[in-house]
């Protein structure tokens, strides 16, 4: 075999062995788009099924406020309004206790109409749903609360805020069920590259993870994950609880910053 026949053998050699390498490396990256395909898909359906168990949630948690309001707040003012209107009959003068019981009562069922609306509660944000609860939480006397929104506010996008709104509103539920809390602070910084939450109450506190995962721990970790936001709780036996909350959004959900 002469030098011509061993250089083109070669030459085919290296051919065949270049187009060998480039089918791995499409194969390879075949294969790897379609696994990322996969995992986009099933990040996806994570995150709407989350979204739906959020909603529903939300749905209920408004449902047992409205239901537990019309029971002992509007009830129990509207009994107090019967009361005042029967000692009325003999004395006059106590008709504008009435008329302040009665007003508080319409006052109370025009709050309440607002949770009872589907369509007003959809077109709230995220601080519009945050200040209703706030408010409630106040009018209600469960504990004093005070909200403070700093930095200039942008759109994360409706679903994220959904997310984030039921992860605050199961913190704020365990604080008045079980924290034993008379203060609640929530605090909202929209930075220019991240949102940072804060909720912290002066209840009892616990003294590890394991305290609180059964109230409510898991769900707010996992809803967090499903949006990429990072959350921490921390806790001190007698000094209270504190959720730290950071989402950083897409770079084109802050053009308009």
């Amino acid at each position: 075999m002469d030098q011509k026949e061993i250089a083109g053998l070669v030459s085919v050699l290296i051919l065949l062995l270049l187009v060998g390498v480039i089918i791995t490396l499409f194969i390879v990256f075949v294969r790897r788009k379609n696994k990322l395909v996969e995992e986009q898909e099933r990040t996806k359906k994570a995150f709407e099924k989350e979204l739906s168990e959020t909603q529903i949630e939300i749905r209920e948690e408004t449902l047992r406020n409205i239901s537990w309001e019309l029971h002992d707040n509007i009830g129990q003012l509207m009994t107090l309004a019967k009361i005042q209107v029967q000692l009325a009959k003999d004395r006059p003068e106590t008709l504008e206790e009435v008329a302040q019981t009665i007003g508080k009562g319409i006052h109370e069922l025009r709050t309440l109409s607002k949770l009872i609306n589907p369509e007003a509660l959809k077109s709230l944000n995220l601080i519009e749903a945050l200040n209703m609860e706030i408010e409630r939480f106040n009018r209600l006397e469960f504990l004093k609360s005070n909200f403070l929104v700093t930095g200039k506010q942008y759109d994360i996008g409706n679903e994220k805020e959904i997310i984030i709104f039921r992860i605050l509103q199961e913190f704020f539920s365990n604080t008045i069920k079980h924290s034993k809390a008379s203060h609640l602070n929530v605090e909202i910084n929209y930075k220019a590259d991240k949102l940072f939450i804060l909720a912290q109450d002066n209840g009892i506190g616990f003294a590890s993870d394991a305290d609180y995962s059964g109230i409510g721990m898991k769900n707010m970790k996992n809803r967090a994950k499903v949006i990429g936001a990072d959350l921490k709780i921390t806790s001190e036996k007698d000094k209270g609880t504190a959720l730290k909350l950071t989402y950083e959004p897409n770079p084109e959900k802050l053009d308009d910053i």
